[in-house]
């Protein structure tokens, strides 16, 4: 829901507090969302390692793995925001140059260092739940999400990967167009990915979803 709603920051005329916030808010919300896939990824391998008896991966199956992984993703975003908000922050621009005859008011996202680095660091916390999920792909489908999660770190990259040509070769709305609708359709691919089959089994398959099925 925050990933959807950052996108309000990106419209109307940018001012310097919307151009601090707009990048800021939308690196912190999506780590949030991506380590929260992450730690569902993990939760999935352990939970098929612990099937052995007496295997020791079980003291991982607890909540707080999934709280720690989240956490710790999420809080070292955080700090790369906080880094760069004070070591170079984004500003109102004035952009006299890319056409004639016209000013472009735009944000100057400042320090272009920390900039591609919170995309980065997106960009890994998405390539590390691609390769978990990617990895135990094949275990007994019933109890396995790992593809769907697959699935979704998919869409997610390949909206993003293909967004950075277009939002490089951009100037003004359109550049803040291009990235309104990565943002959007990445969001939606990690929630249809995920949701849309459990909810196919709730509405549509109401019979699959027993205790009787889950076992067989």
């Amino acid at each position: 829901m925050l990933s959807f709603l950052c996108v309000f920051l990106f419209l109307g005329c940018p001012v310097d507090i919307t151009c601090k916030m707009r990048q800021t808010s939308f690196g912190i919300f999506f780590s949030v969302a991506l380590s929260s896939v992450l730690a569902k990824t993990i939760m999935v391998c352990i939970a098929f390692k612990a099937t052995k008896p007496g295997s020791s991966w079980r003291k991982l199956l607890e909540v707080r793995v999934s709280y720690y992984v989240v956490v710790i993703c999420s809080f070292i975003q955080v700090k790369n925001c906080v880094i760069w908000l004070s070591v170079s922050p984004p500003y109102q621009e004035f952009d006299h140059h890319s056409y004639p005859g016209k000013i472009i008011i735009q944000c100057n996202e400042g320090s272009d260092i920390w900039f591609y680095s919170m995309l980065g660091y997106l960009g890994f916390l998405a390539a590390v739940s691609l390769v978990l999920a990617f990895m135990v792909r094949t275990l007994p489908d019933t109890f396995n999400e790992a593809k769907y999660i697959t699935f979704s770190m998919l869409v997610f990259c390949s909206v993003w990967i293909s967004m950075i040509p277009a939002y490089l070769s951009t100037r003004g709305k359109n550049m803040v167009a291009v990235e309104i609708f990565a943002i959007l359709s990445s969001s939606a691919g990690i929630l249809a990915c995920i949701f849309f089959p459990k909810c196919y089994i709730l509405i549509i398959k109401p019979e699959l979803n027993c205790r009787n099925q889950l076992v067989k």
